[in-house]
C-alpha cells in the first residue's frame, strides 16, 4: 500500500486532507475545519444567516493568501448547522462538528445554545466562540470561550438616560428567548433605579408568531412612554410597525440583537422608528475599517445588501482566530490557540477590524470601542456611548 496512505492516518483530526494530483502539484492541501451551529431557518434564520455570511467572507479572504502554521500551509473551511435557534439542537451539533469534522472552533450566535455548550466544551476540547453579550458567559471560569461582542450591561446605563427624557413610564414586550430574558432581568431594575417606573412586561414568541397585537394591546393598555423591544430584525422590526399601527407614538428602546436598518424594511423605513436608541448599523457608520467592509460584504454578497454587526464581528473573529493560530503554532491545540487571542486582536489591522476590538481579557471578553445609533428626524445618528 502506498506510504502516503499511512501519513493520512497519522494526520491530526482537525485536520481535513484533500488529495490533488496532478504535473507538479502538491499531492495533499491541508484545511482546518471551523465549526457554526445557528439559525438557519425558521423566524431567527436571517440574524443566522448574517453570522455565516461574516464567517464565510472571512475564510474567502483569508483562503485567496493561505496561513502558515507550524511551517505548512493551512486553509480553513466553515462546516455550518443549522440549530433553529434552538439550545439543545446546537449542542448535537456541536457534538457533530467536534466529532465527525474535527472541529477545534466552534461558533455559536445565541445565548442559549453558547451555554449549551459551554457544558461540554473544555471536556470535549474545543474553542467555543459565543456571539451573545451575555456578561455572564464569561463569569463561568470556562477556559475554552470568547464572547465576541460586548457585554450589554454597557448599554442599559446611557440607553436608560437618554430615553428618560422621552417619559418615565416604560412597557417591556421583548421576545421571550433566554438572550432577552437576560436583557430584561438587567434593565428593569436599572430603570426603576433611575426614577422610572415599569408599567407592563409581556414577553412574546419573536420566533414563532408573525401577530403580535394582542401582545402589544396588552403593553399599551398601560399608556408607557417608552417601550422595550428586541429579538431577530424581522419579528422586533413587526412589534415596532404593529406597536404602531395601535396608536403608540412613542420611542423605542431596541435590545441590541435586532438592527434598526433591518427593521426598517419592515416597518416601512426609519420614521417610524423615531427617537429610538438601538446598535448603529455598519451602513451608517463612517469608521473607515467599517466603510471597508461595508464594500467588501457588497461586493461579495450584492451591492443591494447591508451587512449587520453580527457580520461584522463574526468575520473579525474568524480572522482573529487564524491569527491566533499562527501565534499559538497549532491549528489543532484549543487551549494554545485560546491563550493567543488577546496577542492577535491588538495586532488587528483596522481593514478587517471593523468594529475596533481592542483585545480579548483573561476570562474571555472582548473590548470594543462601542458606537450607537439614535434616530432623529427619521435619520439615524452615530453616537458613542460615554457620549450619551
Amino acid at each position: 500500500m502506498p506510504s502516503r496512505f499511512f501519513a493520512l492516518k497519522r494526520l491530526p483530526l482537525t485536520v481535513a486532507v484533500t488529495l490533488a494530483f496532478g504535473s507538479g502539484a502538491g499531492w495533499a492541501q491541508e484545511v482546518v475545519k471551523i465549526g457554526y451551529t445557528g439559525p438557519l431557518s425558521g423566524g431567527a434564520a436571517l440574524y443566522g444567516k448574517n453570522v455565516l455570511n461574516g464567517l464565510n467572507l472571512a475564510a474567502k479572504e483569508i483562503n485567496a493568501k493561505g496561513f502558515d502554521v507550524g511551517g505548512k500551509k493551512y486553509k480553513v473551511e466553515v462546516v455550518a448547522l443549522d440549530d433553529k435557534y434552538a439550545p439543545a439542537e446546537a449542542a448535537i451539533n456541536a457534538r457533530r462538528l467536534k466529532q465527525q469534522h474535527g472541529a477545534p472552533v466552534v461558533f455559536v450566535p445565541h445565548s442559549g445554545g453558547a451555554f449549551a455548550l459551554q457544558a461540554f466544551n473544555q471536556q470535549e476540547n474545543f474553542l467555543l466562540m459565543a456571539y451573545t453579550s451575555v456578561p455572564t458567559i464569561t463569569e463561568k471560569g470556562n477556559k475554552l470561550t470568547m464572547r465576541i461582542p460586548p457585554s450589554f450591561l454597557t448599554y442599559i446605563e446611557p440607553f436608560i438616560r437618554n430615553q428618560m427624557k422621552h417619559g418615565k413610564k416604560l412597557g417591556m414586550a421583548p421576545a421571550d428567548h433566554d438572550y432577552a430574558k437576560a436583557w430584561v432581568a438587567a434593565f428593569e431594575p436599572a430603570w426603576t433605579k433611575a426614577g422610572g417606573a415599569v408599567v407592563a412586561t409581556n414577553p412574546m414568541s419573536y420566533n414563532k408568531s408573525a401577530d403580535f397585537y394582542t401582545g402589544v394591546s396588552r403593553v399599551l393598555e398601560s399608556k408607557p412612554d417608552v417601550m422595550f423591544i428586541g429579538g431577530p430584525s424581522e419579528p422586533t422590526g413587526l412589534v415596532a410597525k404593529q406597536a404602531r399601527e395601535l396608536g403608540f407614538k412613542g420611542p423605542f428602546v431596541i435590545m441590541d440583537q435586532a438592527k434598526m436598518d433591518e427593521m426598517a424594511r419592515v416597518t416601512g423605513g426609519l420614521q417610524m422608528l423615531e427617537g429610538s436608541i438601538g446598535t448603529l448599523p455598519l451602513t451608517a457608520d463612517e469608521r473607515p475599517g467599517a466603510k471597508a467592509f461595508v464594500q467588501a460584504y457588497r461586493t461579495a454578497y450584492g451591492p443591494d445588501s447591508n451587512p449587520s454587526s453580527e457580520s461584522s464581528l463574526n468575520y473579525t473573529a474568524l480572522h482573529l482566530v487564524v491569527n491566533a493560530m499562527r501565534l499559538a503554532g497549532s491549528v489543532s491545540d484549543p487551549v494554545a490557540i485560546r491563550g493567543k487571542l488577546d496577542a492577535a486582536a491588538k495586532a488587528l489591522p483596522d481593514a478587517i477590524n471593523p468594529n475596533d476590538i481592542n483585545g480579548v481579557d483573561e476570562k474571555g471578553g472582548s473590548d470594543l470601542n462601542t458606537v450607537v445609533g439614535v434616530v432623529e428626524g427619521g435619520k439615524l445618528k452615530a453616537v458613542r456611548l460615554k457620549s450619551l
